[in-house]
């Protein structure tokens, strides 16, 4: 009876972490954009998708994860990460930041996008850095144009 308790309480336990909706560490250097195939280096650009069962991809840039999305159904995505510029390595809610794409801004894929957090932060990397400011269903719209 003892190990048939303790078998349940593991199968209950994997049931409900296997399942879990969070991102996943990146690993600079040693991870590989799930898209390009490129060592995720760029702590200022990269991204994060993790699938409504828990699964997580990662990206090196922005562009990469947006590109995937196309091959993802809107349903099946539980989180959308992108790294904010101000703070290297964090990851921020992709649907409420603000993008910037700015030629003085370099990015691991070449599209110059760079995400903050607050669309003030988008301002004022502006002003220094020049560029154009977008919310995330207008990148959206402008990446599908081109």
């Amino acid at each position: 009876m003892k190990k048939l308790i303790t078998t349940c309480s593991l199968f209950s336990f994997l049931i409900f972490t296997s399942c879990n909706i969070q991102p996943q560490k990146i690993e600079y250097g040693k991870d590989a954009c799930h898209f390009c195939r490129m060592n995720i280096v760029d702590q200022l650009h990269a991204a994060q998708l993790v699938t409504a069962k828990g699964k997580a991809y990662k990206y090196d840039a922005a562009e990469c994860m947006i590109n995937d999305l196309e091959e993802i159904e809107p349903d099946q995505i539980g989180l959308l990460l992108v790294s904010d510029y101000n703070k290297p390595g964090e990851l921020i809610d992709a649907k409420t930041a603000t993008y910037i794409i700015s030629k003085n801004i370099p990015s691991p894929m070449g599209a110059f996008l760079s995400s903050v957090s607050t669309k003030e932060e988008a301002l004022e990397l502006q002003k220094n850095k020049e560029g154009e400011i977008y919310s995330w269903d207008e990148l959206i719209n402008h990446l599908r144009k081109e």
